[in-house]
């Protein structure tokens, strides 16, 4: 059996940016911000962090800063993958330098690898750090989806720990093959009970960047067996798990956090500002929910 890098909430957390950077007072605040609503993992430089357009000094000085911010308290898991074998491994043995504990790496986009390329693809980069890995499966950005029986031969290397996995429909499928070799995390927030109940050990959440106590406490619930606590929350959560996917992510929870008055900053081009009728709908939600007056 493989120890989890943690169970519960992990939050997806967003870069905010300046016109110029990172805005690195804001990043702290966040870190703590998570530290003191009991997020279990905070996930650093990945799809909602913006890793896309950060370059790689950038990218990787976001995995420094966290990391020393953080100090320990809970993992810090770095976002370092690439569709570049070679690029992914370099981010990775930088990312372990520089103190992460475990790596989020995602399936290569855009080249349509084959299952023995992506294979071969997880195990370079295995074999090139000492740190767990958290295999990312999101076909809908990729356009290639991991196979159950990809990863289970990938469950059998030692520090391949996880997978945070967004094709729900294939999720008890990778339970059956892999069992306690893989540790299940789910990338979608309306669908975290269900993973929960097909093994899984918790969330990388985009949703916990504006409710960490309440994605903490659906997860804690479900995990102290209270269920009826956990589905309510999952339940009373749609809304605003809908106003936050109202648009590509990290557009709207960027926007909400900077209702919410913690100076996320802007999106990257090419993502731009929510709609009009997209920011009506956060800004509703949050007041529905007392987040914002």
């Amino acid at each position: 059996m493989k120890k989890p890098m943690f169970t519960g909430s992990g939050v997806a957390i967003v870069t905010p940016f300046t016109e110029t950077g990172i805005n690195f007072d804001v990043l702290a605040q966040l870190c703590e911000f998570h530290i003191e609503n009991k997020t279990q993992a905070i996930i650093v430089a990945g799809t909602t962090g913006e890793s896309s357009t950060m370059p790689d000094e950038e990218h990787l000085e976001a995995v420094r800063f966290t990391a020393e911010t953080v100090n320990g308290r809970i993992p810090v898991i770095a976002g370092t993958g690439s569709n570049d074998t070679k690029h992914a491994i370099a981010l990775s043995q930088q990312a372990e330098k520089l103190g992460a504990d475990g790596l989020l790496s995602v399936t290569p986009y855009y080249n349509k690898a084959t299952q023995e390329g992506l294979y071969r693809h997880f195990k370079a980069i295995h074999d090139a750090v000492s740190i767990p890995i958290i295999l990312y499966n999101v076909p809908g950005r990729t356009t290639v989806n991991l196979a159950p029986s990809t990863m289970q031969r990938l469950s059998l290397l030692p520090n391949i720990n996880g997978v945070k996995e967004c094709k729900i429909d294939q999720a008890a499928e990778v339970s059956l093959l892999c069992g306690d070799n893989l540790n299940l995390y789910t990338g979608e927030d309306g669908m975290i009970l269900p993973m929960l109940s097909l093994g899984g050990k918790g969330v990388i959440s985009v949703m916990a960047n504006v409710v960490p106590a309440l994605v903490h406490e659906m997860t804690a619930s479900w995990f102290a067996g209270n269920i009826a606590r956990a589905t309510e929350l999952q339940i009373k959560l749609t809304p605003l798990i809908s106003a936050l996917f109202s648009e590509v992510n990290p557009i709207p929870v960027k926007a909400a956090l900077n209702e919410m008055g913690f100076n996320a900053g802007p999106c990257r081009m090419p993502l731009c500002e929510p709609s009009e009728a997209a920011m009506a709908q956060i800004r509703q939600t949050l007041a529905d929910m007392s987040l914002i007056s």
